[in-house]
């Protein structure tokens, strides 16, 4: 049973940290105060950090061992409350923390107020949030690999695939559907060692720097790091609790992510379009009209797109909190989680809907090849094609194939349709041997350079991420 000297609210309705104070918060200092709403999702966390806290206290002595064993008791019993609903989370404990702590005085009484020694809800929150954001990196770069898998099934079906390469959003040179998804590969294994890096920076535990100087108890930081899964303590206690450079690397490598999502998610959308026509997707990643029948709009990809906003805001509000901050802490970084819990609920998402858009898509490869030879797609081909075999100058030889480009509109044909003769009117070099490789399939299979679109290199490269991811 707990009294008002305990380290529970006082009779004066008071918090835990009530006793320097004669009254109660206002009404609207506990509205703007309160966190628990969002930092209830540090739960686990909070309940890990403590259980080794409590046990390095075991070991060195700092508490004695019945009332060690009635807390981590007590922890159980919180755990198991959380796991079936029944925790009663209160606003007028402010926090998990202190929400956990008021739990544990009334379940073991006197006693839980001795679990805090040595620590500060400072050191306390730097190590939830670290543990949550490393495993929100850890959940991401799983994604991602699932991402990249769905990627490569499907672009080995697609290996020989035609479709037009685009710049400026302009048929450039043909390439294969195969190649354009490889490309996503690439990026989104950048994203998956980009989080990598980010946890490897962050996987320092903070815990025991206490308020900002650090304890004068005996304690043993590297054992409480190394049972919660960090290479080891941070090395500067002001820094441990000061800084949040950790969650804003997640939420720089959480940006690129998206950004990356976002372009592939345009390419979804535009390629879905009737004037595209190069993909379909199935009733499960589209949705109708309330008014238009006919339509079948690519929303998953529309929502993965505008979701990048978001992930970008989050970012942007973490800078703004932390940029004018002097050490130690503030209050304000309170504001810290928010951002970082909607950013990573966002990624999780898109990550989930691209992943599940890619294994559904069907492309229209008769569509996509009879694309791949439109707007003269094949000139680079006619322009390489002069300087290997006429021994050109390439800057001549795109001159000349510019005036082949501009009789071939004049005659309203493309390139392997312009006569013979045209050619030779301009080039007079020229034999009939060029038209072999201005096909589409021709230009995609000679740029069989490293990296190339050519379908033998397209299958080296998944086979090469196939190795990679395994």
């Amino acid at each position: 049973m707990t009294t008002p000297s305990d380290t529970s609210p006082n009779n004066k309705g008071q918090s835990l940290w009530g006793g320097r104070f004669s009254d109660k918060p206002a009404a609207l200092m506990q509205a703007i105060n309160v966190s628990i709403g969002v930092d209830k999702k540090l739960a686990s966390q909070d309940l890990a950090g403590s259980r080794a806290h409590a046990r390095m206290l075991i070991d060195k002595g700092v508490i004695g061992a019945e009332d060690g064993a009635a807390i981590l008791k007590g922890l159980d019993t919180i755990e198991a409350e959380m796991l079936a609903g029944t925790f009663p989370f209160r606003d007028e404990f402010e926090d998990i923390h202190m929400n956990i702590e008021a739990r544990l005085s009334e379940l073991i009484g006197p006693a839980s107020g001795r679990l805090h020694t040595a620590r500060s809800r400072n050191d306390q929150v730097a190590v939830d949030f670290r543990l949550w954001v490393r495993d929100a990196c850890d959940h991401a770069h799983a994604q991602l690999r699932a991402l990249q898998k769905a990627l490569l099934a499907k672009a080995e079906d697609e290996a020989d695939t035609l479709m037009p390469g685009f710049t400026h959003l302009q048929p450039a040179q043909p390439v294969t559907f195969g190649h354009h998804l490889m490309a996503y590969v690439e990026m989104f294994g950048r994203d998956a060692t980009r989080f990598s890096d980010a946890r490897g920076r962050m996987n320092e535990s903070p815990l025991g720097a206490a308020a900002l100087a650090g304890s004068p108890f005996p304690i043993d930081r590297h054992a409480t790091a190394a049972a919660l899964g960090f290479e080891r303590p941070t090395g500067n206690s002001l820094d441990s609790v000061s800084d949040r450079d950790f969650a804003l690397e997640a939420l720089s490598a959480a940006s690129i992510c998206a950004l990356h999502l976002s372009r592939m998610a345009e390419e979804i959308v535009i390629w879905s379009t009737p004037q595209f026509g190069f993909i379909r997707l199935s009733d499960a990643f589209t949705t109708g009209s309330s008014i238009m029948p006919q339509k079948r709009n690519p929303d998953a990809a529309e929502l993965v797109r505008a979701k990048t906003g978001r992930i970008f805001g989050a970012l942007t509000s973490l800078t703004l909190v932390m940029k004018g901050l002097p050490l130690a802490y503030s209050k304000d970084m309170q504001e810290d989680k928010p951002p970082v819990f909607d950013a990573f609920e966002a990624l999780n998402l898109a990550l989930s809907a691209m992943t599940g858009m890619v294994a559904d898509l069907t492309p229209n490869r008769e569509r996509m090849a009879a694309a791949a030879g439109a707007g003269f797609s094949t000139a680079t081909d006619l322009a390489d094609w002069l300087v290997r075999t006429l021994n050109l100058p390439f800057r001549q030889a795109h001159h000349i194939t510019g005036a082949a480009v501009k009789r071939a509109e004049v005659l309203g044909v493309d390139l392997p349709g312009l006569p013979l003769i045209e050619l030779q009117a301009i080039e007079p070099g020229i034999t009939d041997a060029v038209f072999s490789v201005l096909t589409p399939s021709a230009s995609a299979a000679s740029r069989s350079s490293y990296g190339g679109t050519a379908p033998d290199q397209v299958r080296g490269q998944i086979k090469r991420w196939k190795d990679l991811l395994s």
